[in-house]
């Protein structure tokens, strides 16, 4: 155990300093727009909600029929996909930042029915909408499986770079005691969600050098772990959409 600020060349340990994260901006358009193009192979498209868009083509065939213009409203055509996103953030998620806002940004544009959530470093009983009131305001892991149906599209982002008693051991956390271990969490995800991936923002050559990258591989499923990067989004989206 360390007490103090920062350091420990990038991994995380146990300090007792009060951190503070900043939320991540999702109004970023540079360089997003080839995300965008990558996310938009998980859509499944349907008409939902009033009719309220006009029918061109329904309203000459109809328009034609009666004899005189008969004006035939639909519903909008809107992306079906339910997708939930949680956002690893602080600490070594620091250095990808820049990315991450551009992900949130195309993801916040091209899924209507988008829920998101933070955690650090590793998934455990609770997680925040709010950086700044994450002490605060929490909402419980246990209340996020039971909220949102099992057809939802589970999608984790994050180095996965952490000590792996983080992940392996209860109070492992580096900010709290978490009575359960981080592994017990993730298992539980994986078991309700079929659809789910992890986009990792670290160099997939990198990832055999950090053992709790192959921790959480391991966890999750084989081959759901994918690069942050336009290939690996495109993959990603090929697994979703099984």
């Amino acid at each position: 155990m360390r007490i103090g600020g920062e350091g420990g060349q990038g991994r995380a340990v146990k300090v007792w300093d009060k951190r503070e994260y900043k939320n991540l901006d999702d109004s970023v358009e540079l360089g997003v727009r080839n995300i965008k193009v990558a996310l938009r192979r998980l859509r499944k498209f349907a008409r939902t909600g009033a009719p309220d868009e006009l029918d061109l083509d329904g309203t000459i065939s109809k328009s034609a029929r009666e004899g005189y213009l008969d004006i035939v409203l639909r519903p909008e055509r809107r992306n079906a996909v339910k997708v939930l996103l949680f956002l690893d953030i602080g600490g070594s998620m620091d250095a990808h930042i820049k990315l991450c806002e551009e992900l949130f940004s195309a993801a916040r544009t091209e899924f209507k029915s988008l829920e998101f959530f933070y955690f650090h470093n590793c998934l455990y009983e609770g997680v925040w909408k709010d950086n700044r009131r994450r002490h605060d305001e929490k909402t419980l892991t246990w209340d996020v499986l039971h909220k949102f149906p099992s057809d939802y599209r589970i999608v984790f982002v994050g180095d996965a770079t952490m000590s792996p008693y983080e992940i392996t051991y209860p109070g492992g956390s580096v900010e709290h005691w978490n009575e359960e271990a981080g592994a017990v969490w993730l298992k539980r995800v994986a078991d309700v969600y079929e659809r789910l991936v992890w986009l990792n923002p670290t160099p997939k050559a990198h990832w055999g050098h950090t053992a709790s990258i192959q921790l959480v591989q391991d966890i999750i499923g084989p081959n759901r772990m994918f690069p942050l990067t336009i290939e690996g989004l495109d993959g990603a989206m090929r697994e979703l959409s099984r």
